[in-house]
């Protein structure tokens, strides 16, 4: 009567479809054989087999009871024909036979051996001092030990996975992470085979070219297309993963080698891509799609602006990584989903920063400040590592309406932002002008943020009609780039250096341009009170 070691199995129940496999990794029959106390040896059949299962019968034919991948144990009490033995478990996929000597057979047959070499299936001589329970025990817990150990590995390549999602550049990051832990290559492409990032070692191009097809069988283009597929191109295992979010992208792996939790780490990974890579889909999607449609068809941004979800105040943030390093689509969307926005611009060409659009905050707490970063800053005002600004001051909601919660930017890792004050839509155009200075700024002086401030304080008690005049007059006799110098001279203390820094020029350039500036004013630049009204009405234009 047959037993099977494996719980919750059924003894006599036909398999008819092959079964899942059991929720640990298989055991290479060499560490079985490594243990000593079994006196185990191997006398037919190849050495490498993957254990799954034990299963135990002294039935004439077991294949019924088979899942595949046992190590099946016997002690040959109905066998009678070896070779049709042995041709029914290699049919049924058993991994191994075990064979117990005495009491039935002093030996383990000639005919057995004979059989198991030419049909390849391994063959172990079971002494009579190791029980059958024995051996199922050292298999189980052999199971558990690699069990234990794939979960370890797991859960070090989710956080390691983690990590990387939380980098400046999440998609390139994850990309390698995935790469370094599967030991092979990691590919984003596009349904039509585009290679977006990539990481890990180069494949030769029929490699590539079979990678690339097996991403087109599981690209969402049409209905019914599957998740996942696995392919070999050689001695390369290929898979491919879809992701979430409909823009049709594919994870391609390519590895030398397969090993257990391979399939759950890409899984982590496929999940993290599918976030970073599509971060705002659905309803705001098609919202942003008609405000353009309206756009282009000659509508105002104040008539498209509820489209966005909001009518403002907003904010224009312009941004650079930190390292220097461009930026492209799927990282700059990354940093606008960690501002709380899809609004983002990262396609006006190589060197240029990345603008964001960023709108009033829905709750209160949708803008505070993560831990260990600094909170939002006031208007004008730059904020440091390990320093708090104050709140800014909050707009002064319209008669008959409620007073929205602008949006506050807070610093980015591996980011340096400049943005402006919370302005309506109608003066958009305005503030990205003043959150590329803010940008520049920040540059200058090494700041992770810089908010561009409104005019406040005693200037704002002077009319706005008559301090626009006023810095007309003021600053006729300069050119626009001669005032901008100016302006930046100004903001950051008359700094030569770090207003090269900002301005992009030699600190020379600077200079000469200070100079000019003080000649056709006709004023003492080094005067305080000169460099005070000169502000004064620069902050006008």
């Amino acid at each position: 009567m047959d037993e099977l070691s494996m719980p919750n199995s059924s003894a006599g129940a036909t398999q008819t479809t092959p079964p899942a496999g059991p929720p640990t990794p298989p055991i290479p029959l060499a560490e079985l054989l490594a243990r000593e106390e079994l006196g185990l040896r191997r006398i037919a059949g190849p050495a490498d087999a993957d254990l799954l299962w034990v299963h135990t019968s002294e039935m004439a034919d077991p294949y019924p009871y088979l899942l595949g991948g046992e190590l099946l144990l016997s002690a040959g009490v109905l066998l009678t024909d070896p070779d049709h033995y042995v041709g029914r478990l290699v049919e049924a996929g058993a991994a191994a036979l075990g064979f117990g000597v005495r009491p039935v057979h002093e030996t383990v047959p000639a005919a057995l051996i004979e059989a198991c070499d030419r049909q390849g299936l391994p063959l172990l001589e079971v002494p009579p001092a190791t029980p059958f329970t024995t051996i199922a025990r050292a298999v189980w817990r052999l199971m558990a030990e690699a069990r234990h150990r794939e979960l370890r590995r797991v859960t070090r390549a989710q956080q390691a996975l983690a990590t990387a999602a939380a980098r400046p550049d999440p998609v390139p990051a994850v990309l390698h992470q995935l790469a370094t832990q599967l030991g092979g290559r990691a590919v984003l492409l596009t349904a039509r085979g585009q290679e977006v990032h990539a990481a890990g070692r180069r494949p030769d191009p029929e490699e590539a070219g079979a990678l690339t097809r097996l991403a087109r069988v599981v690209a969402r283009e049409r209905p019914g297309s599957p998740s996942s597929a696995t392919d070999t191109h050689g001695g390369t295992h290929l898979s491919a993963y879809a992701l979430g979010g409909g823009e049709g992208l594919v994870l391609a792996l390519a590895t030398r080698q397969r090993e257990s939790g391979d399939h759950t780490v890409a899984g982590i990974a496929v999940v993290l891509l599918s976030l970073l890579a599509a971060p705002h889909q659905g309803a705001d999607a098609a919202g942003r799609s008609a405000a353009l449609v309206r756009m282009l068809l000659g509508a105002s941004p104040a008539e498209v602006a509820p489209l966005l979800g909001s009518t403002g105040p907003w904010t224009v943030i312009h941004a650079r990584r930190t390292d220097g390093a461009p930026a492209d689509a799927l990282t700059a969307g990354a940093l606008g989903a960690s501002l709380g926005t899809a609004l983002v611009d990262a396609e006006r060409g190589a060197g240029e920063a990345v603008r964001v659009l960023l709108g009033p905050g829905p709750e209160p707490d949708r803008i505070a400040a993560r831990p260990g970063e600094t909170a939002a800053q006031p208007a004008g005002t730059t904020a440091q590592p390990g320093e708090h600004a104050p709140e800014p001051a909050r707009p002064m909601a319209q008669p008959g309406e409620h007073a929205r919660e602008p949006a506050r930017p807070t610093p980015r890792p591996g980011w340096t932002l400049g943005a402006s004050a919370p302005t309506p839509v109608t003066a958009l155009a305005a503030a990205d002008a003043l959150a590329a200075r803010a940008l520049a700024h920040a540059r200058a002086t090494r700041a992770p943020l810089t908010v561009d401030a409104p005019t406040g304080g005693l200037a704002a008690l002077v009319p706005p009609e008559q301090a626009a005049a006023h810095a007309r007059a003021l600053l006729a006799p300069l050119t626009a780039p001669l005032a901008d110098t100016l302006r930046c001279w100004l903001s950051l203390h008359g700094s030569w250096d770090r207003t090269a820094v900002a301005l992009g020029v030699h600190r020379n350039t600077v200079r000469q341009r200070i100079g000019r500036c003080g000649e056709l004013l006709g004023a003492d630049l080094d005067d305080m009170d000169v460099r005070t009204e000169l502000w004064f009405a620069l902050r006008q234009t």
